[in-house]
């Protein structure tokens, strides 16, 4: 008999030697990130007047901003077009979307020489800026992400609510006050989750039109006017496998069985959409005629067939084969190459393809770059792990219930 699967915390030990690795680079990450506000970006990074951007906004932000897109896919998936068979995916997918923006938002903090001045977009409106079209987008889809996860803090608590000693009287109205918060909810969600499918899908494009500004300064192999385009149909073709990616590894990590039922099905849906993106990276480079850049063996033709090769087409092909959907390992392969080929276009796109005139040295990320990063990533990862072992995140089967139970019930609700 198939089991019903519910959220509910995953009852394993926090530490870990893995996990002890990941602390030790967050604390060498935060190390060189006290160096930069306390001495100065230029201390740390590599950055100056010709590459004011580097891996922080190419990787931290831009790749971040991408690699989240699993929230708003699922999200309009299991919520907008009501599939319900992939609900079980979208609270990850959704936690995910929300620390991978969070650090997104840290990354843009910190990568702003005047740091101090982060506030200023939310009062000095420039409507025919595209960065501010991002950062308004981000800080708005970052307040919605935090609504649609309260539900979940609300189900942790509610009749568990145990606080002792002197704070024992605030047991009672806080689970009021929590009861009260998921009805609103209840009757509301739609409207944050429409909001956060719109959102997302206004700021993934402006992101492209923030590198057609540079004009002759950025490769031709990239350098196009359908830019916003090609960088939301990439953030939707990620979108899947990313949540693929991270439900996987999460299975992996936690001894729990992968949903495979689940990921094969969502699986299917990728290689339509990776055919659409490819159909318009080719139709535009052919129209273009750029390929003729590729005839050069240079460092930009090779990151370009790299990022094309491994990043688009061969996993198009491997999420067309029913053997790929239906083994754990293949389609993880499958889904980890989508991964890489949109971080690898993200980087390309802000550094690799970037090339400033008058330039007087090659830019190439310092160590405290590259730590700093690391160390966002490590800290991701800390508190994905906590949140998932403390609140009722990633479904696990409830052997009290059967799915005929639970279609059952359904049926005498309608």
């Amino acid at each position: 008999m198939e089991l019903y699967t519910k959220p509910a915390p995953i009852n394993k030990k926090y530490f870990t030697p893995g996990v002890v690795i990941l602390i030790i680079l967050a604390l060498n990450g935060l190390f060189w990130l006290a160096g930069r506000f306390l001495f100065g970006i230029g201390a740390v990074t590599n950055l100056n007047n010709q590459y004011p951007w580097g891996i922080w906004i190419g990787i931290d932000v831009a790749a971040g901003v991408a690699l989240a897109a699993g929230g708003f896919t699922t999200a309009a998936l299991g919520h907008v077009m009501h599939r319900e068979y992939y609900h079980d995916v979208v609270r990850p997918a959704l936690l995910t979307a929300m620390l991978g923006y969070t650090f997104v938002a840290i990354g843009v903090f910190i990568d702003i020489g005047r740091w101090y001045y982060i506030w200023h977009p939310l009062i000095m409106w420039n409507g025919s800026s595209a960065l501010f079209e991002v950062g308004i987008c981000v800080m708005i889809y970052v307040t919605v992400l935090y609504i649609e996860f309260l539900p979940t803090i609300c189900e942790r608590f509610i009749g568990h609510m145990n606080l002792k000693g002197i704070f024992k009287f605030l047991n009672t109205p806080i689970e009021k006050a929590l009861i009260l918060l998921n009805r609103g909810l209840s009757k509301t969600m739609f409207v944050f989750i429409i909001a956060g499918v719109v959102l997302s899908t206004l700021h993934q494009s402006s992101l492209g039109t923030l590198m057609i500004i540079a004009g002759p300064k950025m490769h031709p192999l990239w350098q196009t006017p359908i830019l916003p385009l090609l960088f939301l149909l990439s953030a939707i073709s990620v979108g899947f496998p990313m949540v693929i990616f991270e439900s996987l590894i999460a299975a992996r990590s936690f001894g729990l069985k992968p949903e495979m039922k689940v990921l094969s099905r969502l699986g299917t849906m990728v290689a339509p959409i990776l055919g659409v993106y490819l159909a318009f990276k080719l139709g535009d480079m052919f129209i273009r005629e750029t390929f003729v850049y590729l005839t050069s063996f240079n460092l930009q033709s090779v990151m370009f067939v790299i990022e094309l090769l491994f990043g688009v087409i061969i996993p198009l092909r491997m999420f067309l084969s029913k053997a790929v959907l239906n083994s754990p390992l293949w389609l993880f392969v499958a889904s980890s190459l989508v991964v890489f080929g949109v971080l690898l276009n993200r980087f390309n796109n802000f550094v690799i393809a970037y090339n400033p005139p008058y330039k007087l040295v090659t830019y190439i990320p310092s160590i405290g770059e590259i730590s700093v990063t690391v160390g966002f990533i490590s800290i991701l990862v800390l508190v994905y792990r906590f949140l998932v072992m403390n609140f009722p995140i990633i479904s696990q089967p409830d052997r009290s219930y059967s799915l005929s139970t639970k279609f059952s019930i359904r049926g005498s609700e309608k």
